[in-house]
């Protein structure tokens, strides 16, 4: 891939990625401030949602060409998001528990390491390269 055209791919990505973030970020807030949920809980449910519609955006307006993805593919994309999932979980727990930090400000940190995280294992599920 050309390297004019992989920039255009990571600038969407984090076009995405921002979109999907602020649904996550969001959903996160009112599940725990509204509904009342356990802060870890409304962060899987978040996260598990956004993964979702990251998935979407990604074959519709990320990844040129992965319309035609296969099983494989699809497994190693959503597996790379379980694994993200336990890394966001991870870190929220850290730096909520144990540095003490609100959870509000704990995200966009956990996000922005679970992002780099994504970009390449998504890449190379949709693409099958990186």
């Amino acid at each position: 891939m050309p390297k004019r055209a992989r920039l255009y791919e990571m600038l969407r990505f984090i076009f995405v990625g921002g979109a999907c973030f602020l649904f996550d970020y969001g959903l996160l807030y009112v599940l725990t401030a509204y509904a009342g949920l356990y802060y870890l809980v409304s962060a899987a449910v978040s996260f598990t949602l956004s993964v979702f519609l990251n998935y979407w955006l990604c074959l519709v307006c990320v990844f040129r060409g992965a319309n035609a993805q296969s099983r494989r593919a699809k497994m190693l994309f959503f597996g790379s998001s379980i694994a993200g999932l336990g890394l966001n979980q991870l870190l929220m727990w850290s730096l909520v528990d144990l540095a003490h930090i609100h959870y509000m400000i704990a995200k966009p940190v956990a996000a922005g390491i679970v992002m780099l995280w994504n970009y390449v294992l998504k890449r190379r599920a949709v693409l099958g390269s990186v």
